[in-house]
């Protein structure tokens, strides 16, 4: 029987026609830590929007490494992870499992070139710097242009909630472009959805610079936040596509700390670019940016398993002739009616049915939403009060940056924390043991809201050092809104293993929805109730939404800790 080992061409692995009886098909799965990866945790390369999981379950088979590069199929499916498991719908079907018993799905084989997760370390680092910076420029573009508002209302003879609109409808184009990306890259994969979107999106910045009305400005900023959101669909999935489980603490931190870091960035660099060469060049900046990045976008490689192994199960089929060769996701295909239902229905509908889902979303929300009210409420204070100029005003965003820098260093201790709960249970963790560094954070968000508000003016005048303490808010909540991000991401992902793309999909509308509506009205509000009240308003939202007994009675995420297994226990879809 002829070997075709992945050794000896780029474009081939090995192939075994003959299928592997039944006995000998757990020896033929090399052993699970050989790969680093847990099967006891959600697979974030899994297709779960494009794979009819209710007819096939699950399978580890973009992550299985075989001697043979088969896996038979009927033995490789599993439930779908929930309180209510039940086996397959094909598996119960007579007919349907005989047909599975000829089925050979296709799997990796050791030291495979195409397997992701054999590249180097240097060059999955690589990987992981770009889709990480590639975050940091999109979100970068929502906040950019804050750095000059006054300009722009001056150009276009508008008011200041018209001007904000500006970063609104940007960011609303980050909750509705994912809605579309997920499932197109689930079908034809990560790499050409890094590169064409980005192109597009550099090409709408350019009526943007040339906009000679407010129409053009603000349809185009729309237009930019649906194109730009494709690495905010793409990153996280590309770096768990090329790391395991056991490998991936760090560049996950990386990959939170990004959404928030590139923001922050924005008003810094816009502010100088406004104050010295004008609001035009903020754009031509922006496009600056993005065209580089569009650049190192092109240089990442297909990293998507289910991709990778259905053009390889099209291939080995054509040469073969074994039309029994294929992927789950070719057996399971989705009909577009669901894939419809999947995308724009079934996120809706887990918000409405599961409290622990809207809830964590609604407080990822409001700490995504303070971040852009900050981006609002610092000219008011820095520029009003202090009179300071626009560059002047960015630079006191550099204290955020600060707290963001101190949380990198703490998340990777918290997925060490993680790790050792998981050992103490027997190699299982609760998903509510994620939850530790959002309580750690969650405290000094309302810390840092009370410190700017009633140390800014009337409460405190400007003079001397007295900016210290306004702007040293800053790095507690940079510091609080990353560690909370990070777990809170981890324990949706946990908590709904089976339904981690709709989970996903259901907060970044909610947590887009949050950052598009503070723009409009944060400003009046800071101006109507003055610093200290506006700032506290929200402080005393957000330690509601953290401190026991309190008159909401949503002591998040304390609630979930203690409770979480519980509430999960009554969910249709959450993990039991």
């Amino acid at each position: 029987m002829p070997d075709h080992s992945p050794a000896s061409s780029e474009t081939s692995t090995v192939v075994h026609p003959e299928y592997i009886p039944a006995d000998e098909e757990q020896d033929n799965i090399l052993a699970p830590q050989l790969s680093h990866h847990d099967p006891n945790r959600p697979d974030l390369s899994f297709p779960y929007i494009t794979t009819n999981t209710e007819q096939g379950g699950f399978t580890d088979e973009y992550r299985t490494v075989s001697r043979t590069g088969f896996v038979k199929a009927s033995t490789a499916l599993r439930p779908i992870p929930s309180h209510i498991s039940e086996t397959p719908a094909a598996l119960r079907d007579p007919e349907k499992l005989r047909d599975l018993n000829q089925k050979k799905l296709v799997t990796f084989v050791p030291d495979d070139p195409e397997d992701p997760r054999n590249k180097s370390n240097l060059f999955k680092w690589y990987i992981t710097a770009v889709s990480a910076f590639s975050v940091v420029e999109v979100a970068f573009a929502s906040a950019v242009v804050t750095g000059d508002f006054r300009d722009l209302e001056a150009e276009f003879h508008v008011g200041e909630v018209v001007i904000a609109l500006s970063v609104t409808l940007m960011v609303c184009g980050f909750g509705i472009g994912p809605l579309f990306w997920s499932p197109l890259s689930e079908i034809y994969g990560r790499r050409l959805l890094w590169v064409y979107p980005s192109f597009v999106y550099v090409i709408f910045i350019i009526p943007c610079a040339v906009a000679k009305n407010i129409e053009t400005l603000l349809i185009c900023r729309f237009f930019c936040g649906i194109f730009a959101s494709a690495p905010l669909t793409l990153a996280g999935g590309t770096i768990s596509d090329i790391w395991d489980n056991e490998e991936r603490g760090f560049a996950i931190a990386l990959f939170a700390a990004a959404p928030y870091g590139g923001p922050v960035l924005g008003p810094i660099v816009g502010g100088f670019v406004g104050e010295t060469v004008g609001w035009r060049w903020i754009f031509w900046v922006q496009m600056i940016f993005a065209g580089v990045m569009a650049i190192f976008k092109c240089t990442i490689p297909e990293t998507y398993s289910p991709v990778i192994l259905k053009r390889r199960a099209q291939r080995l089929r054509k040469e073969t002739g074994d039309l029994n060769i294929a992927t789950e996701q070719e057996l399971f295909k989705v009909p577009f009616s669901q894939l419809i239902v999947e995308t724009l229905i079934r996120p809706f509908q887990m918000l409405a049915t599961e409290p622990i889902l809207l809830l964590l979303s609604l407080y990822i929300a409001l700490i995504y939403g303070l971040l852009y009210a900050f981006f609002f409420s610092y000219p008011v204070v820095f520029g009003g009060n202090y009179g300071w100029n626009d560059g002047l005003v960015g630079l006191t965003f550099i204290s955020v940056w600060i707290g963001l820098g101190l949380a990198l260093f703490v998340t990777p201790r918290l997925e060490k924390n993680y790790r050792a709960r998981m050992v103490a249970k027997g190699g299982k963790a609760d998903p509510e043991d994620r939850l530790v560094g959002m309580m750690l954070g969650a405290v000094w968000v309302p810390i840092s809201l009370f410190i700017f508000g009633w140390t800014s003016p009337p409460y405190v005048q400007p003079g001397g050092g007295n900016w210290v303490g306004p702007v040293s808010s800053g790095i507690p909540f940079g510091f609080g809104m990353v560690t909370i991000y990070f777990s809170a991401n981890a324990y949706i992902i946990d908590a709904f293993p089976g339904y981690v793309a709709s989970a996903l999909a259901a907060k970044t509308v909610i947590r887009s929805g949050s950052g598009a509506a503070m723009p409009l009205f944060i400003t009046a509000m800071y101006h109507n109730l003055g610093n200290g009240w506006a700032a506290s308003t929200w402080a005393f939202i957000s330690l509601a939404m953290v401190a026991h007994d309190c008159v909401f009675q949503i002591p998040i995420p304390f609630l979930f800790y203690r409770y979480g297994k519980s509430i999960r226990a009554k969910s249709k879809r959450a993990v039991a």
